[in-house]
């Protein structure tokens, strides 16, 4: 098996679908050898922020001088992306030979009427891949919700990390605010210690305290009474939180609460005599930068590629458009998925385009780019619907002047197909 061939298996598994629960997982893992049994975890999970937030916290170690691997999604370019470490892509031959060990155990399973899942496979192949290189920290960012998330197969997290919570995946993890944020803080074990995102709706916070108090967990939350915001600009942010001044490379006001909330999870390492100085924290956080998040692809014209896609997300990114591009005229290039909230997501963000383009990537489950321009119209006078992609780039560029704004948004599937468009633009 070769690393293309690696990749098509575990995409063959897709047909299995999105399937919540541990039992197929911890079957998969007890063939394996329980690599998840020898790793050292921070577990993190949320609705937005994951990504950036448990890409901060694996850099952060790095620079404490800890080999460190990282397991996140989705990814934006390339598959490898999802497993990390040391900050660089799993290498082609080691994912080959890692899906192998997994598509061997997956085979006898599936003689038992066991049929592990496509996550559920890569999950699993990041284990043996983070066993294999002896990581001394496994940053592990969960795929859906938390309590039934395979990467939950852990038991000892050596420290819990929770985002931003707000709606998503209703149909799996509950039409509430509540449901969500149980799903999410099923990930929280015995002993460990939970980083909470200081920002929350306000039902969240009795939740994860109860869970906390439940399973003898401290609970730290970033005292943003700490911070202070010395510059910001659509670059990124100079600010100093509780005595440590950062460079973060991440635009949007929310990126600060991350990295917040990532110096505090790192922060509590120290109950187990792990002390991270503040030397590699600023560092750790200065080298954070990850493709289609609020990404600033050019300057001149400015490009923003952000694959967000819930109305958390939206008004994220409507914020960040009122703060820095007040005043232009803003081209928006989107794709949605046909089962996301597109109308919560819609509502926010097109209001603001002087000019909506409506296209689709080249998957079932895209929304038609018909059907998207007329959703979009309910927001904004002037839509259109160019249904190829990279077609549609074309299309913003010929109608963009030079003090115009192109934003791209609304999936990371649109931004794995045209960010090197935009990079070329």
């Amino acid at each position: 098996m070769n690393c293309n061939e690696a990749i098509e298996y575990i995409h063959s598994l897709e047909k299995f679908g999105i399937n919540p629960g541990l039992e197929r997982i911890r079957a998969l893992c007890n063939l394996l050898g329980n690599p998840q049994k020898k790793l050292k975890v921070i577990h993190v999970a949320g609705t937005n922020g994951k990504g950036s937030t448990s890409t901060m916290i694996s850099n952060v170690l790095r620079k404490s001088g800890y080999n460190t691997g990282l397991f996140i999604s989705p990814y934006v370019t390339d598959f490898r992306e999802r497993i990390q470490y040391n900050g660089n892509m799993i290498d082609k031959y080691d994912l080959a030979e890692c899906v192998e060990k997994v598509k061997t155990a997956i085979d006898v399973l599936n003689e038992t009427g066991i049929n592990p899942t496509e996550f559920e496979a890569l999950t699993a192949a990041s284990f043996i891949y983070f066993e294999m290189k002896k990581c001394d920290f496994v940053v592990l960012e969960v795929g859906l919700g938390g309590r039934l998330d395979s990467t939950n197969v852990i038991e000892a997290p050596y420290a819990t990390v929770i985002t931003s919570i707000s709606l998503d995946h209703t149909a799996i993890l509950g039409d509430t605010i509540e449901e969500i944020a149980h799903e999410k803080c099923g990930i929280i074990k015995f002993g460990a210690e939970t980083v909470l995102y200081p920002f929350q709706d306000e039902k969240v916070f009795p939740i994860v305290e109860k869970t906390c108090k439940d399973k003898f967990n401290d609970l730290r939350i970033p005292d943003v009474s700490k911070l202070k915001i010395i510059e910001e600009k659509l670059e990124g942010t100079v600010a100093e939180y509780d005595g440590i001044e950062f460079l973060l490379p991440l635009a949007g006001e929310h990126m600060i609460y991350n990295a917040c909330t990532a110096i505090e999870a790192v922060r509590s390492l120290s109950r187990l005599g792990i002390i991270i100085s503040h030397k590699a924290i600023s560092e750790g956080i200065a080298m954070s930068v990850m493709p289609a998040r609020m990404e600033l692809i050019k300057k001149h014209p400015v490009i923003i590629l952000d694959g967000g896609h819930n109305e958390g997300c939206a008004k994220v990114l409507s914020d960040f458009i009122k703060k820095h591009l007040d005043g232009k005229r803003i081209i928006m290039v989107a794709s949605m998925m046909s089962d996301k909230d597109y109308m919560s997501y819609l509502s926010v963000v097109a209001p603001l385009a002087d000019v909506f383009i409506a296209t689709r990537v080249d998957m079932l489950r895209a929304l038609p780019s018909g059907e998207l321009m007329m959703s979009a119209s309910a927001f904004c006078k002037n839509c259109h619907d160019v249904p190829n992609p990279s077609k549609a780039i074309v299309a913003a560029r010929n109608i963009m002047q030079d003090d115009d704004v192109l934003i791209v948004c609304g999936s990371f599937y649109l931004a794995g197909d045209i960010r090197d468009n935009l990079l070329n633009f």
